[in-house]
């Protein structure tokens, strides 16, 4: 299966994007995984927040169109410990699902239409988190699920 973040926006910090590349390497070893960055709107200061929202969602919409199952991390998304975020995979896994896509929306969130075309929520945390930070918090908590499905020591329940 392959497993896609999808995500508006560059890292500007390194020590961010440092761990997220630390943690892809390590989930390519049991999934392909990819990271598909969408660029950031230009301009945004004069822009009200429902235009970027809107924008913003025209290019995540044409995203999730390539994708079979779109989920999207959102503060107000289903909560799951590790282990159920690992059994969540792990069904797609089984049942041939060849595609999963995961996308974090920029500062202020997802425009409705967005939220209407997604599979499902999923929350990391009841805590905000930027944008750019819940990539590194995504990405390890995925490596975390990968390595339970196949029962490596690295979670310790």
């Amino acid at each position: 299966m392959k497993i896609t973040l999808v995500a508006i926006g560059k890292t500007n910090e390194n020590y961010i994007a440092e761990g997220f590349d630390n943690y892809a390497k390590r989930i390519n070893r049991y999934c392909r995984f990819d990271f598909k960055i969408l660029p950031e709107l230009k301009n945004t200061k004069s822009m009200p927040i429902e235009l970027q929202l809107q924008k913003e969602g025209d290019m995540l919409l044409t995203e999730m169109e390539n994708h079979q199952e779109c989920i999207l991390l959102d503060e107000h998304g289903k909560l799951y410990t590790s282990v159920e975020l690992a059994g969540f995979i792990e069904k797609r896994m089984i049942s041939g699902q060849r595609d999963l896509a995961f996308v974090i929306g920029g500062p202020y969130g997802f425009d409705q239409r967005v939220k209407a075309a997604c599979h499902g929520k999923l929350s990391v945390s009841p805590m905000t988190f930027s944008h750019q930070l819940i990539r590194l918090l995504f990405a390890e908590q995925l490596y975390r699920a990968l390595t339970i499905i196949k029962g490596e020591p690295y979670h310790n329940p």
